[in-house]
């Protein structure tokens, strides 16, 4: 069963995000407290702890939250998701939006660990219902209409 790993978030765009132990996700909006959040497509980013761990080989000691990523998951490859794809994460509904994004060349994330696994495997979603999210949480697949 695929879950939440863990939760993060930060208060300047290009900086690494700090785990917290919720998240509250509004419609439109994204996470409260994020310096994403907002009205556009890339309200919030997922990532699985399983691209983490390969990163790891090579950076043992990346932290929670190093590739700015808000939601990091287990047991789903996120990146091979199509556009599109409808998930329940926690009391919430995502649609995901984009599959990796470009990095600019100032990013701290890559000045701090050398590499970013973001732009190649993280994913961008918006929210399609409120709530909260918490690690633990369950993720589940929903029907495409």
């Amino acid at each position: 069963m695929a879950s939440v790993v863990a939760v993060c978030i930060s208060e300047r765009k290009g900086t690494m995000k700090h785990p917290v132990p919720e998240v509250r996700l509004r419609l439109r909006h994204g996470i409260e407290g994020d310096a994403h959040a907002g009205d556009w497509h890339r309200q919030v980013s997922l990532l699985a702890n399983e691209s983490v761990d390969r990163m790891k080989q090579v950076f043992p000691d990346i932290p929670i939250g190093a590739f700015a990523e808000n939601i990091l998951t287990e047991g789903l490859a996120v990146h091979e998701l199509p556009v599109g794809t409808r998930l329940r994460v926690g009391e919430t509904l995502l649609e995901i939006t984009q599959i990796g994004k470009e990095c600019h060349a100032d990013c701290a994330i890559r000045q701090q660990v050398g590499d970013c696994v973001m732009p190649r495997e993280g994913v961008f979603a918006v929210v399609v219902e409120e709530g909260c999210i918490r690690p633990g949480d369950a993720i589940s697949l929903c029907p495409m209409e």
